[in-house]
């Protein structure tokens, strides 16, 4: 692998690492939103996996035939994620947390990017 394939990989290994961190926060140490609080930390996950469906994407040099690739790589970072929290004080992995969230947020952001994408293309 060249050396400029290899930093395409950069962002997703950022990504994948804020996530990391933020999993390992015992939930004694997170902050509460009161009323907001499930809404913002769900939109985090969408949010979080959205941006990381996207480096994934990009790594793969946004190649239409790796959209899916994208996808799943995202969904398999999500249940590994889920099982690591699993193992931080106070959490607890939620199966619901990946599958609709996490991967909600992930197809989100890749079919929004796509159709973005093939706006602009035919547009010109």
């Amino acid at each position: 692998m060249t050396s400029a394939r290899l930093v395409r990989w950069l962002p997703a290994s950022l990504v994948m690492t804020v996530i990391f961190i933020s999993s390992s926060i015992p939930s004694d140490e997170l902050p509460s939103f009161g009323f907001w609080d499930t809404l913002v930390k769900k939109s985090g996950h969408v949010i979080g996996y959205g941006i990381l469906a996207l480096a994934f994407w990009f790594a793969l040099e946004w190649k239409n035939k790796h959209f899916w690739l994208a996808f799943l790589l995202t969904f398999l970072y999500a249940l590994t994620d889920e099982f690591h929290q699993s193992f931080t004080p106070g959490r607890h992995s939620s199966l619901t947390d990946a599958l609709v969230f996490d991967s909600g947020g992930a197809f989100l952001s890749l079919f929004v990017f796509r159709w973005f994408r093939r706006l602009r293309r035919f547009s010109r």
